[in-house]
């Protein structure tokens, strides 16, 4: 494939698809914001409705005036930009283009999804004090105990929905899935991108991206118990750009990724703050 023949649009599909396919922490989010986005420090505007009153009703009683609902939007500001730019030999082109672009655009797509992925991880500092919860020496025999209280929290924030995830580090889904073995059963749900069963009412997912911090006691592991609206994200590949480097014989692309994330209902994420056994 010639650079007279490359079409931005269809690799930018190419590239947003297996985006999809490696997201863990932005899959998770709510994606629906997604608006026009050209540069880095772009806001996309999230709405929302205010509460709305509920009252009693008298059977031939006239009602009071309708309320006016309040609005509560937020802004969502585009805070990180990252690029890739990566050549491929003549040589290499003639014996096997477009197979090695398809696998170039897969790995760039998969560097891409993990500093995505890691900054809404990186979230974990606005979590609500409340929603933290901190335990030491973790083990798969307390394990249970500690997802039920981030349950419980969940619930007593009004949360009654059944589509809430869990997303742990590796090292944490070796002691959810031991402790899984003994208390329930597997289950057989559809794959996807780190998701790995249902457990006391969540949808597991592990990723390699999950923040940890080392602090006095020791590494902690932050892992987030959450709505799939607590979190915000919102995405542009604003350029995707075939050239010819001045000095070598090959083709060439470079990409730019736009986005960012923001927590919209704080409480409705609880970060798990694990120190393994």
């Amino acid at each position: 494939m010639a650079l007279n023949n490359f079409i931005p649009s269809i690799w930018s599909e190419t590239l947003y698809q297996a985006l999809d396919n490696t997201y863990v922490a932005v899959r998770n989010c709510n994606r629906a914001f997604e608006g026009e986005i050209r540069g880095k420090g772009d806001a996309v505007t999230i709405c929302g409705i205010g509460p709305v009153s509920v009252f009693d009703y008298t059977k031939n009683t006239d009602m009071n005036a309708p309320e006016t609902l309040t609005d509560m939007s937020r802004t969502l500001t585009i805070s990180q930009a990252k690029a890739f730019n990566f050549q491929i030999d003549d040589v290499d082109r003639a014996q096997q283009f477009p197979k090695v672009m398809n696998e170039a655009m897969r790995v760039a797509a998969s560097a891409l999804s993990a500093a995505a992925d890691e900054h809404v991880f990186s979230l974990y500092r606005n979590a609500l004090e409340e929603n933290v919860i901190t335990e030491t020496g973790v083990t798969y025999e307390n394990m249970l105990d500690l997802l039920i209280a981030a349950r419980k929290k969940l619930i007593a924030a009004g949360v009654t929905s059944q589509d809430v995830v869990l997303e742990v580090s590796p090292d944490v889904a070796a002691l959810i899935l031991k402790a899984k073995i003994l208390t329930a059963d597997a289950g057989d749900e559809a794959l996807e991108s780190g998701y790995i069963g249902n457990f006391v009412g969540f949808r597991v997912y592990v990723s390699n991206n999950v923040a940890t911090k080392e602090e006095s006691e020791g590494l902690f592991h932050k892992c987030f118990a959450r709505t799939r609206r607590a979190i915000a994200f919102a995405e542009q590949l604003s350029e995707i750009d075939a050239y010819r480097p001045e000095k070598r014989f090959a083709d060439a692309v470079k990409g730019l990724h736009l986005y960012g994330a923001k927590v919209v209902y704080a409480n409705e994420l609880v970060v798990l703050n694990l120190n393994l056994a």
